[in-house]
């Protein structure tokens, strides 16, 4: 039987993975997190190079899938140390330890690998990234061909997804402002209108994991760097414009035309899917279907503040 390993099924992204796995009913799949490990989830600390070296003697998988990271900028800026002991050196520990093994690899990246001047990016072209995030996923990506030759990096755009707290992804931790920007009394909610984002739904994502899956099952898998995006570009205010719509709501939106983040962030960092789509892998739901269904399962009634159940 086909054993899959998923690393960091709690998170945004993971959970939609582990969704995705579960409608494979012909494969094993071994789920892990930490923090928010919930049965049938394997605690791990992937922190801990001897107990990923453990975990995966134990398991012996066919294939792992790496989600879990630290993907906050913000977090990843003002502690870069953190930043590395997720992004870089666990990758380095799983692979290492899937390569004894004879796994392959699939470990997930960004498109702030590129400093955003001039996309759209293929995956050959060449990184400059501009924050600690950036580098430490683009030091990630090569501690993972370090480590093994059976792997493979997966760079992913701005996420969004069924969640279990409007914060859990950018484009959904902007509804509490937008919740308090309505109401005649209500002051206008200022929204990043100068960076150029491309929102990728994670079920589409991953759809696209279990078709690399597929593949690798199959004895043709994909190796190297891809890449997976959404085709809409939107800024946070065109984003913002497109919730309130969603929520039914008559939100006090102001576009702001500068850069208005401590951290630096690219301007426009569009990834090119053309990899992925020659081997016919893919699949785009359009944000306005997407986001509503996110919305009808996290329902709003109007809770700015609201948080997991």
């Amino acid at each position: 039987m086909y054993k899959v390993v998923l690393i960091g099924a709690s998170g945004l992204l993971g959970r939609a993975i582990a969704q995705g796995l579960s409608q494979q009913t012909k494969w094993q799949v071994v789920q892990t997190a930490f923090a928010h490990a919930q049965a049938p989830q394997i605690m791990l600390d992937i922190r801990d190079k001897d107990a990923i070296a453990r975990f995966v003697d134990e398991q012996a998988p066919d294939a792992i899938v790496i989600a879990a990271a630290e993907r906050r900028p913000d977090v990843c800026e003002n502690d870069p140390a953190l930043a590395r002991a997720l992004n870089v050196d666990a990758v380095r520990a799983i692979a290492g330890a899937a390569q004894r093994h004879g796994a392959w690899v699939l470990s997930i990246s960004t498109d702030y690998v590129f400093d955003g001047t001039r996309p759209p990016y293929r995956h050959d072209a060449s990184p400059a990234p501009i924050n600690a995030y950036g580098r430490s996923k683009l030091e990630g990506e090569q501690a993972l061909f370090d480590a093994t030759r059976n792997g493979c990096v997966l760079r992913l755009p701005l996420l969004y997804g069924p969640i279990a707290s409007w914060q859990e992804s950018a484009v959904t931790s902007l509804v509490p402002a937008i919740a308090a920007s309505t109401g005649a009394a209500a002051h206008p909610a200022v929204m990043d209108a100068w960076a150029t984002r491309y929102p990728t739904f994670t079920p589409d994502v991953a759809f696209v994991i279990v078709q690399m899956l597929e593949r690798h099952a199959r004895g043709e898998p994909v190796c190297g760097i891809t890449q997976w995006s959404g085709d809409e570009p939107m800024t946070k205010y065109d984003i913002a414009l497109r919730l309130a719509k969603a929520l039914g709501v008559d939100a006090q939106l102001t576009p702001q035309h500068t850069p208005a983040d401590a951290t630096p962030r690219p301007r426009d960092c569009h990834l090119d899917s053309s990899v992925l789509e020659a081997l016919g892998i893919g699949r785009r739901t359009p944000f306005d279907v997407a986001i509503r269904q996110v919305l009808a399962e996290f329902p709003w009634h109007g809770e700015a503040t609201r948080t997991a159940p």
